[in-house]
């Protein structure tokens, strides 16, 4: 398998997702502001929206969006636990879960990258994440991780975006359990070994 990523983009999460199964994978990066592969290739077409990750398989076939992506590592490897299993109430939760942190949060933090975006965007979306995160400090009140006492595939796809806060000066030091389970997720050495991959640690 090879997973196109840019490094500290959302990409990130199927990154940990990868290392967490323990698959063998090829990380390429995809710079999204020069959107050139290593090699030169123009990323353009790998993935025609020009956004990563992109999975692509051993057999030429490729997954574009994040949720899916990590879903499908997680099926990989049943016995990781990284998602509940098909068809199960759990598994329906884990995806309430990824589209979540997709739509509410992820996408809320667009604007904020964007220098084109009015001021006015930019506070009105700040305003809505300490919001979205303030209400999840309380949903993992008394919890390791977003289902409970299992690490699962939707805990890296919150580490990734709930890092971001740093870089748009979004204070979150006050949300103690998020603290907390942020501080849980970056010690797991699958979480460290894609950060060191990405050049993100040392």
């Amino acid at each position: 398998m090879k997973l196109y990523y840019s490094a500290g983009a959302c990409s990130l999460s199927p990154h940990i997702a990868l290392y967490e199964a323990g698959l063998s994978f090829e990380a390429i990066s995809a710079p999204t502001k020069t959107h050139l592969l290593p090699d030169g290739t123009d990323f353009y077409t790998i993935n025609p929206l020009g956004y990563v990750p992109v999975l692509e398989l051993d057999d030429g076939r490729r997954l574009r969006e994040g949720p899916a992506i990590v879903q499908y590592i997680a099926d990989q490897v049943p016995g990781k636990h990284l998602a509940p299993a098909n068809g199960t109430f759990e598994r329906y939760k884990l995806q309430e879960w990824l589209t979540f942190i997709g739509t509410e949060i992820h996408k809320t933090f667009s604007p904020l990258f964007n220098p084109a975006a009015a001021v006015e965007t930019k506070t009105s979306s700040l305003n809505q994440l300490k919001k979205r995160f303030t209400w999840l400090d309380g949903e993992l009140a008394g919890k390791q991780f977003l289902m409970g006492d299992t690490f699962t595939v939707a805990d890296g796809y919150l580490f990734t975006v709930t890092n971001w806060a740093k870089y748009v000066g979004l204070d979150l030091s006050e949300l103690a359990n998020l603290q907390a389970y942020s501080a849980r997720i970056a010690s797991r050495p699958a979480v460290v070994a894609a950060m060191k991959a990405e050049g993100l640690l040392k």
